[in-house]
């Protein structure tokens, strides 16, 4: 018997959320565990609940999932995440994939277009829209983010490691014995060499760093 997928549903509308819950359910084979409208509140149910497969819409009131996923993606790596976007762009989705999604699709696309996507990944397959071949779309490997990320001390590095992590700026400050100023001397550094000027903008370059390189090296 083929295990039932645990689901999380992030989403701006609750009466959609609750729609796309009876359609998942219906067969049998997938269990929404929980509902959230905001990323605060998704952000914790996927870390506490580590479910199997993840709904989010790609925009929500406090900005966009590229903005979480990394987190999300690290705190749950054997979770499948699909992006539910207001129309089919192909252009989000090779940097979504890059920062962990399984997949892309339209809110106006059918519950049964849906199903068959996360029927593939439950088969081990990615789906894309066939009207995006036939555009001209074609995936391609990125290495955006390597070459920055490289430039980076071993310390500087431990530092980005255990801020992926969660670890707490005074916590990092005891594990390498510096003070907690000189971890901000650190991040300025370290905002520079990658070319950001956000602890989340430092975070998703990082952990698309991290994902590439294991990947190479598995």
């Amino acid at each position: 018997m083929m295990k039932v997928w645990r689901v999380v549903i992030v989403g701006c509308h609750p009466t959609s959320m609750l729609g796309t819950k009876l359609i998942l359910e219906e067969g049998g084979e997938l269990a929404v565990l929980a509902m959230h409208n905001c990323w605060s509140e998704g952000v914790h149910s996927v870390q506490e609940l580590q479910p199997d497969l993840v709904l989010a819409d790609y925009q929500m009131p406090e900005g966009n999932v590229e903005n979480v996923l990394p987190e999300l993606k690290i705190s749950c790596e054997e979770a499948h995440f699909i992006i539910m976007t207001e129309e089919e762009d192909s252009e989000l989705f090779q940097p979504l994939l890059e920062l962990g999604a399984s997949g892309v699709l339209s809110k106006g696309a059918s519950s049964r277009q849906l199903l068959l996507m996360i029927g593939g990944l439950r088969e081990g397959f990615l789906s894309i829209p066939l009207t995006w071949i036939q555009k001209g779309y074609r995936p391609v490997t990125s290495s955006r983010g390597l070459d920055s990320v490289m430039q980076l001390t071993a310390t500087e590095m431990f530092i980005m490691e255990r801020i992926v992590q969660g670890i707490t700026y005074d916590k990092i400050a005891l594990e390498i014995e510096v003070s907690r100023r000189s971890i901000d001397n650190y991040l300025r550094k370290i905002y520079v060499k990658l070319d950001v000027s956000t602890r989340a903008q430092a975070i998703e370059k990082f952990a698309l760093f991290s994902r590439q390189n294991k990947q190479i090296y598995s």
